[in-house]
This record gives structure tokens, sequence and C-alpha cells, in this order.
């Protein structure tokens, strides 16, 4: 009796691994389980979504900005909007404005390809694009620079419009109290022989 019951498990066991290889014949055959996205919104996960509390549709101060010729802007895009959406390579990159539609407004970016910069002219909806911050130092920096001509003209002077450089600062001397000086010496070597 014993010796059929091994003879039962021995066929069972075998049975089993039999089962297995031919599973594993069949998963081979059929090669990689998952897909791989290759669609025109692949990875940008993260880089569409909006921050906590700022989900939804855009509110109506988007759409009241104007953008003109030559302003530079950067693209942000919105996720809610489907419509006039650029491609993720350009999300958070700067441009220039250089045509403005009924619909959408013109923007060229540089591009790096290789060894070269291309400059790339695409059309983008204005919930993707915000008024760029780039140049408002170089813009404050003329409007204080003309002022100043102006000035040294009424006093017939020659105006300094450059930038210096900020040079080393001056130099001081430290006058310590007598008993403020602490001396840092090193404690002499004892040796202990236990």
């Amino acid at each position: 009796a014993q010796a059929i019951l091994a003879q039962a498990i021995l066929a069972q066991v075998e049975e089993e691994q039999q089962f297995l290889r031919a599973a594993l014949v069949s998963l081979k055959k059929m090669g990689k389980l998952h897909t791989i996205s290759k669609g025109y919104r692949k990875g940008t996960r993260d880089k569409y979504a909006k921050k906590y509390r700022c989900k939804g549709m855009p509110g109506t101060s988007r759409y009241l900005v104007n953008f003109k010729r030559g302003d530079f802007v950067d693209i942000v895009v919105d996720g809610s909007i489907h419509k006039g959406m650029p491609f993720s390579f350009y999300h958070g990159r700067t441009g220039q404005v250089f045509n403005v539609n009924k619909n959408a407004i013109g923007v060229e970016i540089t591009k790096i390809v290789g060894n070269r910069q291309l400059r790339k002219r695409i059309h983008v909806r204005l919930e993707h694009l915000r008024k760029s911050r780039c140049n408002e130092a170089h813009l404050n920096r003329i409007k204080v620079n003309d002022q100043n001509k102006r000035d040294a003209k009424l006093l017939g002077e020659k105006a300094k419009v450059k930038r210096v450089p900020e040079g080393p600062k001056p130099g001081k001397m430290v006058r310590p109290k007598a008993k403020d000086v602490e001396v840092l010496a090193p404690l002499p070597f004892v040796e202990n022989y236990f």
C-alpha cells in the first residue's frame, strides 16, 4: 500500500513539473507583458500635475493677459486644457512671441540638437503661457541708466552707467582687551605606564 501511495505522489509531482515547464514556455513566447507607452504625453504624470488646491480649470485672469510680439514668455503646460498644448519638451522653457493669432500665440524657442542650436517655432494657446520675468532686471537697469544720463546732462557731466564689480571689503584692526585674549596651546604629553 505504501509503494502504491509513493508511486501516486511521484506521478503527481511529475505532472506538476510538466505543467510548470509548459507555462514557462508559453510565457517566453508571449514576450513582454507590460505595455511601453509611446504616446504624445508619455512621462508627464508629474510634469503636468497641478499643485495641491490648484486643480481644475484656469481663472479669468489667465485669459486677460496681453501678449505682444517680442515679449518673453514662459511655457508652463496646464494639464486641464488639452487644446493647444505644446509637446512635453517645451514645458518650463522660455521663448519669444513672434506671432499672435485668434486662438494661439506663436513662440520661438532655442533647442539644442547635437552640437547646434535650432530656433523652433511653435504655436501655443495662451493657457499654457505666462509672461516671463527673465529680462526684468535688464529693463530696470535701462530705466535707471537713462535717468542717470539725463541728470548728468543737466549737470554737464558724463554719466557712469557701467556696472562695477564689488571690490574687496576694507581692512580693519581688531584691538581686544588683554583679558579677552586666550592663547591656545597643546597640552604637554604625559607618558602613563600602568
